[in-house]
């Protein structure tokens, strides 16, 4: 059985009935390790029982072990959950909800996807800038220092301008990066894809990389500030009927 399978049967053995679930991290980043774990993300549908209960059981299920010789790391929240973050400027469930990776899918999640759309605003760029500014705190302050945490650096200041620029979301480093051109990403994620999870630097030019990154961070507030996207998610609505229609479904 293949990575893929394993993935396919441990989505498959959840309590719940999934909408979706999908492979985030540094698999969908492109610069996994050879060592890296697996993060499924996802979205599951508690019965009606469960969510007229008074106070709600597992709207959000995690499970972090190694299951069938795959290190995993899950994460999926109930739909209601799921959809209310997507309310906000969360950049993380947009990632995941968009993921090319999937293990699973139903008809649910490509009409989530479309209505989704509507749920992007100029104010996730909040999310990847705080994002960018956490990474690169750790990054600073590590000795020696890893290469992740650049690359998370870059990665989210990267997705977040083209977020901005296009309404689209493409968190991809190699696929962004055929647009930005940026000549150190592809020695960066060489570096991380040759070693382990904890690749280390030896001697770094932080001069050169905290430039970048001021540079990055002012590009994607001055994008946002000059977007056409909205101030506002438009899809409230829909996602009320969907989260109704789908509850009373699998009641």
């Amino acid at each position: 059985m293949n990575k893929e399978e394993k993935l396919k049967k441990i989505v498959a053995s959840q309590p719940y009935p999934l909408l979706f679930a999908t492979i985030s991290g540094a698999h969908l980043y492109g610069f996994a390790s050879p060592d890296s774990d697996y993060d499924v993300r996802g979205s599951h549908i508690l019965s009606l029982p469960e969510v007229l209960r008074l106070e709600p059981r597992q709207e959000t299920i995690e499970i972090s072990e190694t299951r069938d010789e795959i290190e995993l790391d899950l994460v999926t929240h109930d739909i209601k959950k799921f959809f209310a973050l997507l309310l906000k400027k969360n950049g993380y469930v947009l990632e995941q909800l968009y993921s090319p990776l999937i293990i699973h899918t139903t008809a649910q999640h490509q009409e989530l996807k479309g209505i989704a759309k509507r749920c992007i605003t100029r104010y996730h760029n909040h999310h990847y800038l705080g994002f960018a500014r956490t990474q690169w705190h750790l990054f600073e302050k590590e000795s020696p220092r890893r290469v992740k945490p650049l690359l998370y650096v870059y990665r989210v200041l990267l997705t977040g301008i083209h977020l901005m620029q296009t309404g689209e979301i493409e968190a991809n480093l190699l696929a962004l990066n055929q647009s930005f051109k940026l000549p150190y990403i592809s020695d960066l994620i060489a570096r991380k894809v040759a070693g382990d999870e904890q690749s280390l630097f030896g001697d770094v030019n932080l001069d050169f990389y905290q430039s970048e990154y001021n540079r990055l961070c002012q590009e994607l507030l001055d994008v946002s500030e000059s977007s056409w996207l909205p101030s506002a998610p438009l899809a409230k609505n829909d996602l009320n009927d969907l989260l109704v229609r789908v509850r009373l479904a699998n009641g």
